[in-house]
């Protein structure tokens, strides 16, 4: 079992509910802005101190919710202060920018980090298409084509020219190549049918990023090892990342009370907004056509509702000390047999200092106790 630490940057500095989207950056603080950069970073790179196998980074405009509109910048910063952690880019939203841009830098990031690079393709959210003036109805075409423009870029020695609906480049002939070869392994999102079956087509990592139960995340596995079997492959559990919200200390009572306080200025201040333009998108474009299982959007509002422990029950969070948190891990382990956890470090405000050490806590009291998870599998059957 591999552990990625993500951390989505939140700005902080206001606490106002209810607020529409895009949120005016008159409420925008010079000073706080640079402290929470500082801290960001550090906490990211103190990931790798604390057993981290991979620190991720993602991409989100014109919101307090994250603060990395290129997150390429921010893999950049920690290539410099880290060694062995792998920089986990999950990643860039393809369909918003130029493919030939996005195949540069993460080329750049592989090589700055001597080979270190997992380079997350997203279709992003349904807001970040108003942000961006691209039409929602075009994220698949875009996406597809812009990803297997991306993959011959990294991977052909010789200039060529591309002729796409989406993308027209006379010559092509990226300056460095990547590190990895053929190309660096691949992540995508998978929290609908057809998010899975497109990752599975380009065997990527697939990220089920928000889990709304188990059976909705095994249900996302199976679909995804369906399209893989029928491609002529057999997926591992390397394929297959679970990314949820994690709160550890020295007690359950410090633990629910943090998580708590923290997920409900996530969904009140940090996320109401977004929920309301993905609704307009959704409702009124063709954006999740062909997906008739796509998480309901007042399922966020039912997710704040719900008690941690009803969270811990359904897969949603890990919480608790460190004891309970290897435990909830083996039953998520036992359920779909992934090979990945991608752990989400702060959840809306959550205290600095308590980020800080819940990470040591699953540093030393989590890691070492959960790691063998897909070797013992093995063994087993073997």
């Amino acid at each position: 079992m591999k552990f990625s630490q993500i951390h989505h940057m939140p700005y902080t500095g206001i606490n106002e509910a209810g607020l529409g989207w895009p949120i005016s950056n008159r409420r925008f603080d010079a000073k706080t802005a640079i402290d929470l950069f500082r801290t960001y970073i550090d906490v990211k790179v103190f990931a790798e101190a604390c057993g981290f196998d991979e620190i991720g980074s993602n991409e989100h405009h014109m919101s307090p919710f994250g603060m990395m509109p290129n997150p390429n910048l921010i893999g950049a910063a920690l290539i410099e202060r880290t060694s062995t952690a792998r920089i986990f880019q999950c990643g860039n939203l393809v369909p918003l920018i130029n493919p030939l841009r996005i195949a540069e830098e993460y080329a750049m990031l592989d090589v700055m980090s001597g080979g270190r690079l997992t380079a997350g393709l997203m279709r992003g959210i349904p807001h970040e298409y108003v942000a961006y003036n691209i039409a929602p109805d075009e994220s698949w075409g875009r996406m597809r084509e812009a990803v297997e423009l991306i993959l011959r870029a990294w991977t052909e020695p010789e200039p060529f020219g591309w002729e796409g609906e989406y993308y027209q480049f006379r010559a092509v002939s990226i300056w460095p190549r990547p590190v990895q070869k053929p190309h660096p392994p691949l992540a995508m999102s998978g929290g609908s049918p057809s998010s899975a079956r497109f990752a599975a087509e380009f065997k990527a990592i697939m990220g089920i990023l928000r889990v709304t139960d188990l059976g909705q995340a095994k249900e996302l596995i199976r679909i995804y090892t369906e399209q893989a079997r029928a491609d002529g492959w057999e997926p591992g559990p390397d394929r297959f990342m679970v990314g949820v919200p994690t709160a550890v200390a020295e007690t359950f009572g410090e633990a629910k009370q943090v998580l708590h306080q923290g997920t409900q200025y996530f969904f009140d201040v940090l996320q109401g907004g977004i929920n309301r333009a993905q609704q307009l998108v959704v409702r009124n474009t063709r954006y999740n056509s062909g997906d008739r299982n796509v998480r309901p959007l007042d399922r966020d509002q039912q997710m704040k509702l719900a008690s941690v422990e009803e969270r811990i029950e359904r897969g949603q969070v890990l919480c608790g000390t460190p004891d309970m948190v290897v435990d909830q891990i083996r039953r998520m382990y036992a359920e779909l047999g992934h090979g990945h956890m991608n752990l989400i470090i702060k959840i809306g405000n959550m205290p600095d200092d308590f980020v800080h050490r819940s990470m040591r806590l699953i540093g030393e009291g989590v890691l070492p106790r959960v790691r063998s998870l897909g070797t013992e599998a093995s063994e087993r059957a073997a």
